[in-house]
């Protein structure tokens, strides 16, 4: 049975080959194998510079070796076959010497190494062929004696050969060779290790940063809750080196993955409390409901049944309002976009106040219009209603009979808007779109002189189910809100390309909501400017 294997014919096991091994290895490999080749090429050049040296040295003897011949035969009175002159002083060993006739050697001997000399076989002499009197140097190895540089010289003297041994020339490069080898094998061995060191070295911060990553991989982020994550340590972010940069930016990393997390558990909690206050907002409601039916349903009738359905639909208003806010939330968290028409601004809110005279009489209500002319926005009338009745409300409610409740409408050029200190969720720079910049913005401002909001309730103000019931005066007798009616306000007035913001103190608290307008006319205003209601 033939077994087919899945892995492709002539591919590397996972894990081998030098792509695989550790960035430390392929440095290390990497040196060693350029300084290989570094040293090569020098050791080559340094023998072939050398050789070329001496073979220049090697043939300039000879040259001179033939000259000194064929002067000495030129005063020598032997025949055509004399070769006497190799017995002078300064021949050395080895030099070999022939003569010519017709371009025939007939006579050739070479120096002994007892200084005498020896005549050279027809092998030997046969080795010597084909070298013309032109005083150029040829190479011939010469049977028995090795490898020589040999020139011939005729011109008005005595043709004469000459000739030098080379085993000197290659004796002292293959030393030459030897020497540079070991010298190289050293220097190499000592540098690999060096390397090695260095390297180890060099990236120990880089492994420091692997742990710290690894570290971080093995912490549960999925759920419990999660301690501070390990950081890399200072020694390790020098951004002046490649490792340092690399824990610069793990420590960054880690720093956005703890702020998500902190996030993401305050969104939790945020969810939980919001459902906790939901459930128990609709569990009132509900829970009188049930008991009122169960109450008509028992045979006792201490309570009229007209009044038993009144509760019961008095209820059933409360939950749907309830209901009808969280859903209006939830659109406006989603972006829906609102309807957008031109909506006299001074109109709208004189009807709120008016609204919120006849609900709340015993307070003190005041509307004050600092216009030059009618002023519109775009936007959602209904909804922008919505908006100064809920503030209305929220000062109506918690605040004691008597309060005094001013409201200001006034426009403001972009020049002039003012950096409001206080609580809101928008920022000043949001702008609707289609509006110029630069062009004129409104102001409602609910002002009411009541107890106050607390300090520490003033950043969560504007949050869902934020209540103010032990820190502000209700009218007695009054019914709690569900929490919902400024975080609806601002919502709004966030999705209308504006800003709501909170300024509060002991006798002093102040709603601002600042809306783009959409445009400004020269018209008089056809409503009092300041009224008393």
């Amino acid at each position: 049975m033939t077994v087919l294997s899945g892995r492709p014919r002539g591919a590397r096991p996972a894990g081998t080959g030098l792509g695989r091994r550790s960035l430390r290895v392929r440095l290390v490999l990497f040196v060693s194998v350029t300084l290989v080749a570094v040293c090569a090429a020098m050791a080559l050049s340094t023998v072939l510079v050398q050789r070329v040296y001496l073979l220049g040295d090697l043939d300039q003897r000879v040259t001179d070796a033939a000259e000194r011949s064929q002067g000495g035969l030129q005063r020598r009175t032997g025949g055509a076959t004399d070769l006497g002159f190799l017995n002078e002083r300064g021949q050395p060993a080895g030099t070999l010497a022939a003569r010519f006739a017709d371009g025939e050697i007939i006579a050739a001997e070479v120096v002994t190494e007892d200084g005498r000399q020896r005549v050279l076989t027809g092998a030997q002499r046969a080795a010597l062929k084909g070298i013309t009197a032109d005083g150029s140097v040829h190479t011939r190895i010469v049977p028995g004696l090795g490898t020589y540089r040999v020139t011939a010289l005729g011109g008005d003297g005595v043709p004469v050969l000459a000739g030098l041994p080379m085993a000197d020339v290659q004796q002292v490069i293959d030393r030459l060779v030897a020497v540079e080898a070991v010298i190289a094998a050293l220097g190499l061995a000592t540098a690999a290790c060096a390397s090695a060191v260095v390297i180890r070295r060099q990236l120990r911060p880089l492994g420091r940063v692997a742990a710290t990553a690894a570290e971080v991989a093995r912490v549960p982020l999925d759920r419990g809750e999660v301690a501070v994550l390990a950081r890399v340590a200072a020694r390790d972010t020098d951004p002046g080196t490649e490792a340092g940069q690399v824990g610069v930016v793990l420590n960054q990393l880690i720093d956005h993955v703890e702020s998500s997390l902190a996030e993401r558990r305050r969104t939790e909690e945020r969810m939980r409390r919001f459902l906790a206050d939901a459930s128990h907002e609709l569990r009132t409601p509900l829970a009188s409901i049930a008991g009122y039916a169960e109450y008509m349903n028992g045979g006792n009738r201490t309570i009229a049944p007209e009044l038993a359905w009144h509760r019961v639909l008095a209820q059933s208003a409360r939950m749907t309002g309830l209901v009808e806010d969280l859903l209006l939330l939830a659109r406006l968290d989603e972006g829906r976009p609102l309807q957008r028409t031109e909506v006299n601004l001074a109109t709208l809110v004189a009807e709120a106040v008016w609204d919120a005279q006849a609900a709340g009489g015993e307070h003190d209500w005041r509307l004050a219009l600092r216009l030059d002319g009618p002023v519109t926005v775009f936007g959602d009338a209904s909804r922008l209603h919505q908006v100064v009745a809920n503030l209305l409300a929220n000062a109506r409610v918690h605040t004691p009979a008597g309060t005094k409740v001013t409201v200001v409408v006034e426009t403001l050029e972009a020049r002039e808007t003012p950096s409001v200190a206080g609580t809101g969720p928008g920022t000043a720079a949001e702008k609707e779109p289609g509006t110029r910049s630069g062009a004129a913005r409104c102001v409602i401002r609910v002002r009411d002189d009541g107890p106050g909001i607390p300090p520490g309730l003033l950043p969560s103000i504007f949050e869902r189910f934020t209540r103010a019931d032990g820190s502000r005066s209700r009218t007695p007798g009054a019914e709690g809100g569900t929490g919902l009616g400024l975080a609806i306000a601002a919502a709004l007035t966030e999705a209308h390309g504006g800003r709501i913001d909170v300024r509060s103190e002991p006798g002093r608290t102040e709603f601002s909501v600042t809306l783009p307008t959409a445009c400004r006319s020269a018209a008089p205003s056809s409503v009092p400017s300041s009224s008393q209601l």
